[in-house]
């Protein structure tokens, strides 16, 4: 086993520490500003919180070390945030890591981020990380890795840059074989019979949710928008009749054609109902929207007044009509309208309050439209046979696991039996603190905050463990630290500056 050094940036609960330590490096320090972090990172490697560097944007330069990981926060390039990339503060603290790159000059370095920054929308930014880099006098190596293909039941893809200060170690560089499925969904969770759950390597399901070994689907996923042979819909968790159902199919069967609207999904009328099934009367409309399952929508708006004392937003409004006639559909795809940041619902009611505008036609949707929401609170539930669990993320979702098996030999069956002993029953539950880490790839007993709030915000925030120690060790392998004998840290807790010995 190598001897290195490593200092640990944007380290967060010390994934990255965790992983090198497991391959023979010895840390000299680490950067974090989040006091739960810091609290959490100090607890579980028994370290005093004077070895945290702090604000990296505040720092001039580092002890001198063998290898920097960075966890570099990526909201700025995520789908799930703004993707405003450089445009946000939290992208510039790229600039403030290739600058302690360059100051510090170590033999190797990971830097981490999500798959957004290798997207093809975030080109010119790779390219400007890439060329900073280079410009440094280092060989980099872009890698886009899924944590699933690394020992862990996750599908989580990630960007890592491996770099090197001298080319002959970038050409040595290997990745290790994937080894997907190694470990599944049922080899984290408490109270499973693993061996009874486990699948067959023969499903070779990569970088999505899988299947069992009958072509079902592993997962149940709650939904109002969707028609899948596992899709549970709200009127099949409440008490409908065969009526009922029928014409939540026949809006969910035609609410995503053309000829209804100009999005992806559009409300229908009473006169699209009856064009589709002359028999639909208003009110079965209305029963399902006492009942949750349907909504009425303001559809179509006649401008029939004037008003003087308008505000600019407002007359912007007015000038969306076309012939006198305002589409809700056309304002809610408007780049304008998001630019201005507006709520068109809002801002037509009041329209409509002071006699600026009449709603001439509404329409019926589903109550529940927003896909990763779910109904009544459950968006997924896993079974145990599940290959792979969603992305751990920090703000929690709405999935939930259960380890009740649920074996049939056609999907009729199937899904009656799920309902009836598991959603029914209640036989499901989120994924414990313990899990979540096993998940991620971290002990089980990795000491976490107690509130789930919490602990789901710093495990959702981390890099997978086995992917960290799987490159960890490739970079090793080059024999870029061979020769540097035992490493020898004399560390004052009252100080960061460090006084570093090589006994050769």
């Amino acid at each position: 086993m190598a001897n290195f050094t490593f200092i640990d940036l944007f380290a967060g609960i010390g994934e990255f520490r965790l992983a090198l330590q497991s391959v023979g490096g010895t840390c000299l320090g680490f950067s974090e500003i989040a006091p739960d972090a810091i609290h959490t990172y100090c607890r579980n490697f028994k370290e005093d919180e004077d070895a945290n560097f702090g604000d990296i944007t505040k720092l001039k330069t580092l002890p001198e070390h063998d290898f920097m990981t960075a966890g570099v926060p990526c909201q700025s390039w995520s789908i799930a945030g703004k993707n405003l990339g450089f445009d946000d503060d939290r992208g510039q603290l790229w600039n403030d890591t290739l600058y302690l790159l360059n100051k510090v000059r170590p033999k190797a370095f990971i830097f981490e981020n999500v798959k957004g920054l290798a997207d093809p929308r975030n080109t010119e930014a790779l390219d400007y990380i890439l060329g900073r880099i280079q410009k440094a006098g280092y060989y980099a190596k872009v890698n886009v890795l899924n944590a699933y293909d690394y020992g862990v039941p996750q599908t989580r893809v990630r960007i890592y840059i491996v770099g090197f200060k001298e080319k002959k170690y970038l050409d040595k560089f290997t990745l290790a074989p994937a080894t997907s499925g190694r470990v599944q969904l049922s080899d984290v969770l408490d109270g499973c019979d693993a061996k009874e759950c486990r699948q067959s390597n023969y499903n070779n399901a990569r970088w999505s949710l899988s299947c069992n070994e009958k072509g079902f689907n592993d997962y149940f996923l709650f939904n109002d928008l969707r028609n899948g042979s596992t899709t549970i819909h709200s009127w099949d968790i409440q008490d409908t009749t065969p009526r009922e159902k029928e014409i939540c199919y026949t809006l969910l069967k035609n609410r995503r054609k053309d000829k209804y609207g100009e999005l992806d999904g559009n409300p229908l009328s009473i006169q699209h109902f009856q064009e589709l099934d002359s028999s639909i009367e208003r009110s079965e409309l209305e029963r399902l929207v006492e009942k949750g399952i349907l909504k009425r929508v303001s559809y179509l708006y006649e401008i029939c007044g004037e008003r003087k004392d308008l505000s600019d937003d407002a007359l912007w409004l007015l000038t969306q009509a076309k012939n006198g006639i305002i589409n809700f559909d056309s304002l809610k795809s408007s780049k304008e309208l998001k630019k201005r940041k507006l709520n068109a619902q809002y801002m037509l009611t009041m329209l409509e309050n002071i006699g600026v505008v009449k709603c001439i036609e509404k329409r019926y949707d589903f109550k529940n439209t927003k896909i990763s929401t779910g109904l009544a609170g459950v968006n997924r539930i896993f079974l145990p046979t599940c290959k792979i669990y969603p992305t751990l993320v920090a703000s929690d979702t709405n999935d939930y696991v259960t380890t009740e098996n649920v074996d049939a030999d056609n999907i009729e069956e199937f899904r009656e039996k799920f309902m009836r002993t598991v959603y029914r029953t209640g036989k499901y539950r989120q994924i414990s603190k313990q899990e979540a880490c096993r998940i991620q790839g971290f002990p089980a007993d990795y000491l976490l905050p107690p509130t789930r709030a919490r602990w789901m915000k710093l495990i959702g925030n981390s890099v997978a463990v086995p992917v960290i120690k799987m490159l960890a060790n490739a970079v090793v392998n080059t024999g870029v630290f061979d020769g540097q004998g035992k490493i020898i840290v004399k560390q004052k807790h009252t100080s960061i500056h460090l006084n570093l010995s090589y006994a050769l």
